[in-house]
């Protein structure tokens, strides 16, 4: 990705949490110029990845298949000196037919909730003995109702409603056509990018990013 666009897309992200009137943490806002500047006491941001973590999955197409994150707290993997959080926020930006891959955790369970703007469309299956898509039912519940749907089935969120996705359940997202830009939470265990996904492709999580313009703002993975 080119860091134009990576600008562009953490500028429209807070313009759109604005009109929302969701408010981010002060590090949201923090150019590189004021990064450089800190020490030690934000080393629980730096670690636990807390930020802008703006990806195209590798694919070079962000417009379908892409996501804007901002983790607002975390906590680690490992034993780290500076949180004892068991716990994890995201704020997730899904445009409309802007999916994000197949994929499950191996520890990681969460809640996705459809916070604002358009809906949410999400598909489940269950994983295979052999790694791939099961097509057994599958059990989930919604705000604590418990379902069983088909292998494949597709749930659409409206605001205010929410997903609890357990480890091995493949899911995949996107925001519903006509509807909007979705704006979503998750709230979930210690969340873990580098060695917690199992995405049934091979993607790409974090981006390259190409540096055609100077960056207004680091991604988590830049501090």
């Amino acid at each position: 990705m080119k860091r134009s666009e990576v600008n562009a897309l953490i500028d429209d992200a807070i313009e759109l949490l604005e009109r929302h009137q969701v408010k981010l943490p002060p590090f949201a806002y923090w150019t590189p110029e004021e990064w450089q500047a800190k020490g030690a006491e934000c080393d629980e941001i730096r670690t636990c990845k807390l930020g802008w973590d703006i990806t195209d999955f590798g694919s070079g197409e962000f417009d379908r298949i892409g996501l804007v994150v901002f983790t607002a707290r975390n906590g680690h993997h490992q034993t780290v000196p500076y949180t004892k959080k068991t716990y994890a926020e995201k704020i997730l930006i899904v445009r409309e037919n802007q999916y994000t891959p197949m994929h499950h955790h191996v520890l990681k369970a969460e809640d996705i909730i459809c916070r604002g703007g358009g809906n949410l469309q999400i598909k489940v299956y269950n994983r295979a003995a052999s790694g791939g898509l099961a097509e057994t039912p599958v059990d989930v519940s919604l705000d604590g109702v418990r379902q069983r749907v088909e292998a494949g089935h597709v749930f659409t969120l409206k605001p205010g409603e929410s997903i609890t996705l357990t480890p091995f359940l493949y899911h995949t997202f996107w925001a519903q056509q006509g509807t909007g830009t979705s704006l979503c939470w998750e709230v979930s265990s210690v969340n873990d990018d580098e060695t917690d996904n199992d995405f049934l492709e091979k993607v790409g999580r974090f981006p390259e990013i190409e540096e055609d313009v100077e960056a207004r703002h680091w991604l988590c993975t830049e501090y």
